[in-house]
């Protein structure tokens, strides 16, 4: 990576540099086996990335140890602090980061971002601002704040650091399953998938990049050749409702060995619970979209009664290992389900 301010897209080499920088910082991945009878079966073998586990409950905390670890090294952390715009996750990990390096976090927020996360932020210590209903208005008033008071503005998702960070996870996942044939992961902004795309691709990865069908950025990307604004309107909007995906992410999303399919929200609000289920993991929505894919009646291109876009059917005996992203979510929400 050239520079700090500089950088606008990152390598394999990137992705190194940030697990060199936050060794030690963030929680070791772990992976479960989802389903014992498959990896001996004629089914995919299907592998649970347990990221939910992470510190301040997401991936996000792997970009933000990198983003405040550079800037640290470098001196060019301010002494009116940080700030960042988010649905929650990315606050949380910022608040987090910032807190170890003593540094004052001002995170602004939509006005619908659940309460559970807007509690945390606060008990990390930082000054929580609700702003607008949408990211995009919590963005605007980061930028104009960063501008007035000097404050460092980091980003959600789209900035070379956050998503180096976020790669580091493909890392771990690839050290613990390096005959892995297919990583399958949650789209929002594309920092996570950016991230873990550039690390998977590197070792012979394929990428399965999941989004809802009606917050689909990255795919909306696609179907125009350039970054567009897409709605948002999905039960996972709280960590998934970027109206714009990175120029990173779409440049990504373009090579060779990476798909891009969309979910419904059905899917999603069934795989969440299949997962309290059948194994007690409590993720939020942005994580179980991830395994959606999987779940949602599958179509290949040009079969059954998909056009390719929707869902991802793997081959018998397929690696499969899906990342579960995050658990910042309300339990309250999660039906009681049968004892397993």
């Amino acid at each position: 990576m050239s520079g700090i301010a500089e950088a606008t897209g990152i390598t394999y080499d990137d992705v190194k540099q940030a697990a060199d920088r936050i060794a030690g910082q963030v929680r070791p991945v772990s992976v479960a086996l989802a389903d014992p009878a498959g990896a001996s079966g004629p089914g995919p073998e299907l592998w649970l990335a347990l990221e939910h586990l992470q510190y301040t409950g997401s991936f996000k905390a792997r970009g933000a140890q990198n983003f405040l670890r550079a800037h640290h090294a470098a001196g060019t952390l301010p002494d009116a602090g940080v700030t960042i715009a988010s649905g929650g996750n990315a606050g949380l990990a910022c608040a987090w980061a910032a807190r170890q390096h003593s540094v004052r976090a001002t995170v602004f927020l939509p006005e619908t971002a659940p309460p559970v996360k807007v509690a945390r932020l606060r008990s990390y210590g930082a000054e929580v601002r609700l702003t607008g209903s949408t990211y995009g208005e919590a963005l605007a008033a980061c930028g104009e704040f960063g501008a007035t008071t000097g404050a460092l503005s980091s980003h959600a998702y789209d900035h070379p650091l956050i998503a180096a960070g976020a790669g580091t996870l493909m890392e771990e996942i690839h050290a613990h399953l390096p005959e892995l044939d297919t990583v399958v992961v949650s789209v929002g902004g594309g920092g996570l998938f950016t991230g873990v795309a550039t690390a998977a691709l590197h070792h012979g990865v394929r990428v399965v990049a999941v989004e809802p069908e009606h917050c689909r950025a990255l795919n909306a990307a696609l179907e125009a050749g350039r970054v567009v604004d897409s709605p948002v309107d999905s039960v996972a909007s709280d960590s998934l409702g970027a109206t714009r995906a990175s120029a990173m992410a779409l440049e990504t999303a373009g090579r060779e060995g990476v798909r891009s399919v969309l979910v419904p929200d059905s899917a999603i609000t069934a795989a969440r619970q299949a997962l309290w289920d059948g194994h007690r993991i409590a993720v939020e929505h942005a994580a179980s979209t991830a395994l959606a894919a999987l779940t949602a009646g599958a179509a290949d291109d040009g079969a059954g009664a998909g056009d390719g876009r929707y869902g991802y059917r793997p081959a018998p005996g397929e690696r499969i290992c899906v990342v579960l992203c995050g658990a910042n979510t309300d339990l309250t929400t999660l039906v009681r389900g049968t004892d397993t």
